[in-house]
């Protein structure tokens, strides 16, 4: 054991390494009896690709470059692919990134497109495909905009026909009901096929404030009439809806305080904790009917797990695995049942757990070990006080490596890692970037700071009309308390993170002191601007429940926008920045950097071409790693080995 500075370790843990494991299998589901779902490929442009698991366990994927299948439906997309056996063979459906058509595709043959291109504003999108082969036609979300502008966008639940004929004709395209509504997510059909439900919700709600659930009757002709809301409103999310095999309605609301299951409005398992979440992606899905009754869910209090709930009883029998934490997407075929689970030892992998004997094995995506995993981190789980006395969730993971300690005397710097949302949470599950930094010898404080997902709604409310407060306090509360008790140093703290954690990045430099330095990614800077038209639409309106309505407390825009204070900020920073992204655009990076001009304080800028909001590309992340430890370094007066030195300009 070698005795070394914090910060100077030699890690085995590149940022190269930590690039090519970013990204997770998602979307999952079966084709016949075959497991199927979407993996990432960072060194392929940060494409999407369609993966089969065939009989025999060996895993294909099904569309090579430059094919990625991914929605951009309210921008952070949604179910992007479907599949079905046709005479043994598989009939598969799926939206293409680069141009947004949905495609169909049987394996041998190329994808043909099955929707026209739109010249106007952001075109025609498409997610949650559910092949109809009884009416020859694919049912899907369907987002079209109508004019140039961000907000300029109807959505409604449409009919393509499989037979290509509208690949070149808007007019073939059939819409299964109105747009009354804002957003919507794709129908759910019956057993018997004779009615549909859906979520639908307006702004200026996001769907973790309220959502409606509607019913329709499937009129011999595939339109739906008389829909009707039968559950939810402005104060009561529902984040999924399904049917019962005997034809009964099952969704997942948080009218008690938590998002519990019900089923025709009875509460199936009333617990305080979560079977469901934020729908920030149409398709999530966190539970699954079985065909024997039983209903397959990912559940959990903070972490979450995969279980089998029995309606009769209310009893949840949980799969016996090392997986701490469960991805919201679920399939069901006969008794079997496919998940995405991770560990703090192991990333995401696709599990299948057979219900009939209780047995889980990983099936897709199997984790490997890419170097020994004495070099992984273990991280606390830790609770601590905020202000007012509040509880505030976290993990840490304090520096680790087999190979060498610190001297005695001597504390670790710190990065506190602020999620992104504000309404998600941090999952407790291996992530290489972090191991990058704690192989290294710095820490890593990721706090599900007030506002965050996973503890009920309550503690959701929180951040109501607190954003850049709560969060900033919550964050502050748990770097102070880890210097207060000898964890860290005090004089090596830094924060971190990317969209909403951007914000908060930059908020607390902006408004405390706590902090040395920090790294903002992709962030919200500009709340007056991003309010109104410097954002997608599904967001446009989400600063009224975090910040207040614009017309009442314009003060307060303008009180709690870094673009506004950069005169305050005095730590060094690294800020970063898709060239591509519409939620957080380059020019709100720009208007602070223009107020940074001249002030002394020493940062760097680095704006990556052909990058939106979320980094995907293998070269891109590689360069934000290296960068990011490199101003710890010269903040923290750390000596990494092999590292390009960042250039700080004032």
């Amino acid at each position: 054991m070698q005795t070394l500075a914090y910060g100077s370790w030699s890690s085995p843990i590149d940022a190269a390494l930590a690039a090519a494991h970013d990204g997770h299998p998602e979307y999952v589901g079966f084709v016949g009896d075959e497991v199927w779902w979407t993996a990432p490929r960072p060194a392929e442009g940060g494409r999407r690709t369609l993966v089969r698991r065939r009989a025999d366990g060996t895993e294909e994927s099904v569309l090579p470059a430059p094919w990625n299948v991914r929605s951009r439906v309210i921008e952070y997309g949604g179910q992007p692919w479907a599949g079905v056996l046709r005479d043994g063979e598989p009939l598969v459906v799926f939206v293409n990134f680069a141009d947004q058509r949905l495609y169909r595709y049987e394996p041998g043959g190329e994808p043909r497109p099955l929707t026209p291109v739109s010249p106007v504003g952001g075109g025609l999108r498409w997610a949650e495909p559910q092949l109809r082969l009884e009416r020859g036609e694919v049912w899907c979300v369907l987002e079209e905009f109508t004019g140039d502008g961000p907000t300029d966008v109807r959505r409604v639940l449409a009919a393509v026909p499989l037979d290509g004929s509208a690949a070149q004709d808007r007019d073939a395209v059939r819409e299964l009901g109105d747009d009354r509504h804002r957003f919507v997510t794709g129908p759910r059909l019956s057993p018997d096929g004779r009615r549909a439900a859906w979520l639908a919700w307006d702004h200026p709600r996001m769907p973790w404030d309220g959502t409606e659930l509607v019913v329709a009757e499937v009129g011999d002709d595939g339109t739906f009439r008389e829909a009707r809301t039968v559950a939810g409103g402005p104060e009561e999310s529902i984040a999924q809806v399904d049917w019962s095999t005997d034809g009964c309605l099952l969704y997942a609301s948080d009218r008690m305080g938590w998002w519990n299951l019900y089923k025709d409005d009875q509460p199936l398992c009333p617990r305080e904790e979560e079977f469901g979440g934020p729908l920030w992606k149409l398709g999530h899905r966190w539970f699954a009917p079985l065909e024997s009754g039983l209903i397959a869910v990912v559940h959990g209090r903070g972490a979450t797990a995969l279980g089998i709930l029995d309606p009769e009883t209310g009893e949840v029998v949980d799969a016996a695995g090392p997986w701490t934490e469960f991805a919201p997407t679920l399939a069901v075929h006969g008794e079997r049942v496919v998940a995405v689970g991770a560990s703090p030892r192991s990333a995401y992998e696709v599990i299948e757990l057979d219900t009939r004997t209780g047995r889980a094995r990983v099936v897709g995506s199997a984790h490997a070990d890419a170097v020994d995993p004495a070099h992984y981190p273990e991280p606390l789980i830790r609770t601590f006080t905020g202000p007012d006395g509040r509880d505030i969730h976290a993990h840490i993971y304090p520096p680790h490596h087999p190979g060498y300690v610190a001297p005695a005397a001597e504390l670790p710097p710190y990065v506190v890692w602020a999620h992104g949302g504000p309404t998600g949470h941090a999952p407790l599950v291996l992530d290489l970037e972090i191991a990058y930094f704690t192989s290294r010898g710095i820490g890593v404080a990721e706090v599900n700071y007030g506002g965050s997902t996973g503890y009920g709604r309550e503690y959701r409310n929180r951040l109501r009309e607190q954003w850049g407060v709560v969060d900033v306090e919550d964050c502050a509360a748990v770097a102070l308390a880890l210097a207060d008790e000898g964890t860290a140093d005090r004089d090596r703290l830094a924060i971190r993170g990317g969209s909403a954690g951007g914000w908060t990045t930059a908020a607390s430099l902006t408004s405390t002191d706590v902090y040395a330095c920090g790294t903002i990614i992709y962030p919200i800077l500009d709340l007056a601007g991003w309010a109104t038209g410097e954002t997608h639409d599904f967001e446009s309106q989400y600063l009224e429940s975090l910040v207040g309505p614009l017309a009442e407390v314009p003060a307060r825009y303008a009180q709690r926008s870094p673009v506004e204070h950069a005169d305050r900020v005095t730590a060094p920073f690294l800020l970063l920045q898709g060239l591509d992204d519409v939620i957080c655009p380059p020019a709100q990076c720009e208007r602070f950097l223009a107020r940074m001009r001249g002030r002394g304080v020493p940062h760097a800028y680095i704006a990556f071409e052909g990058e939106g909001h979320g980094f995907r590309r293998a070269e891109t992340m590689v360069r934000v790693l290296e960068s990011e430890l490199s101003l710890y370094a010269q903040v923290f007066t750390l000596n990494p080995s092999g590292i390009p030195t960042l250039e700080l300009v004032k």
